[in-house]
């Protein structure tokens, strides 16, 4: 009896070398996380026993480990999106350390920019399409074959391609405006040659039939 009480007594002496090192081990991971993840630090309740504070610890440690595997995952995530939105707007990516845990404001602050990016970037694929279709229609209506490498992109290429940069959408609407000037001067120069036309029709008499025919 005095042996099994021996090995139960050493047992239990092992058991609680084991929990203080493991609790030992979560205060100090703890710590780690708590300054990663920008948190205050961590309180224990030193009334518990010393199996119910390892349990605890333990627990808070998993929590805290997901959180922090979370708010790297957002963050890999929100980077995707940032680059691939950037490519196409020809913007600077938002600056933020990608090494390091971000705190709730930099992922909060980083949402709402790449939300404001994505609203830009379908602000100017609507002013893109609306304009490429007018520009098409000028286009053959002036009998114009798009000459430039930048007209050929925007007639010809995926809209899905375009780089709708500030520039791009800039040269875009000056295209735009140069072809609506020409037909306005082209429509000028019809009116004034009609009105000779018809001036000439008066003057040498031609009769309404033969006008009909040609106008």
């Amino acid at each position: 009896l005095q042996s099994l009480l021996d090995m139960m007594v050493a047992e239990e002496e092992s058991l609680k070398e084991r929990l203080l090192k493991s609790i030992a081990l979560c205060r100090k991971e703890l710590d780690t996380l708590c300054r990663e993840l920008q948190l205050g630090p961590f309180e224990t309740e030193e009334e518990s026993t010393i199996l119910q504070m390892e349990k605890n610890l333990r627990t808070c440690v998993e929590v805290l480990q997901k959180q922090k595997r979370d708010r790297k995952q957002e963050l890999k995530a929100l980077q995707e999106q940032d680059r691939a939105l950037c490519d196409i707007l020809c913007t600077a990516l938002f600056s933020i350390d990608a090494g390091s845990v971000p705190s709730l404001e930099d992922l909060d602050r980083y949402r709402r920019h790449v939300a404001s990016l994505n609203t830009l970037k379908e602000e100017r694929r609507e002013e893109f399409v609306t304009n490429k279709r007018q520009i098409i229609l000028l286009m053959e209506e002036l009998d114009h074959t798009p000459d430039t490498s930048f007209e050929r992109d925007v007639v010809c290429e995926d809209e899905e391609a375009f780089c709708l940069s500030k520039d791009n959408i800039v040269a875009l609407q000056t295209l735009l405006q140069e072809l609506e000037a020409r037909r306005a001067l082209n429509e000028a120069v019809c009116a004034e040659l009609r009105a000779r036309i018809l001036a000439l029709w008066e003057r040498l008499q031609i009769p309404e039939e033969e006008r009909e025919s040609s106008a």
